[in-house]
């Protein structure tokens, strides 16, 4: 099989892996399959790269730790589907553009700059408020499912986010 075909195959198996996933979670790809295409090749570019599916259009450090943040779906996503009707990258898209009811306009660029993001985290109750429960909460950065565990778990049930990407919320 031509290496061109491969690759062709193994974006093909990503946009349906993408799409399941997006109906699954209540979330709707961008209609343009052609546009979809580039973007998972951006995609898959970005995981051949680091080792992990970063936005394509945003610049990775390379280092996973820095780039959490713009692992696709990416913490942004749901904020801007909600204020402007598609993610950062348009792969992400509302329900209302999804179905052609509105345009996709300009999104802007919602992630802090670097020298800033250490600082970003969510407030955490009081420690004495919580010193009853029985195990750590843990939230997913990406879709915010909460668990109360050991340790996160390894992938997440709602969004499939891996372990990493979770952080200590009680």
């Amino acid at each position: 099989m031509a290496p061109e075909q491969i690759a062709a195959e193994r974006i093909n198996r990503i946009y349906e892996e993408l799409d399941r996933e997006a109906r699954q979670g209540g979330y709707h790809l961008n209609s343009d399959p052609g546009f979809v295409r580039l973007l998972i090749e951006g995609l898959l570019t970005n995981e051949d790269r680091f080792g992990y599916r970063s936005c394509p259009c945003r610049l990775a450090s390379g280092k996973r730790e820095e780039d959490l943040d713009i692992i696709c779906p990416c913490d942004y996503r749901d904020a801007d589907l909600e204020e402007y009707g598609a993610c950062y990258c348009s792969l992400y898209v509302s329900r209302a553009v999804a179905d052609g009811d509105e345009e996709v306009g300009f999104v802007p660029e919602r992630r802090p700059p670097a020298e800033s993001r250490s600082d970003l985290r969510p407030a955490v109750p009081e420690a004495a408020s919580v010193s009853n429960l029985a195990f750590p909460v843990w939230r997913c950065r990406v879709c915010g499912y909460l668990c109360a565990r050991d340790e996160p778990p390894g992938v997440c049930p709602i969004c499939k986010a891996t372990k990493d990407r979770f952080e200590r919320f009680l």
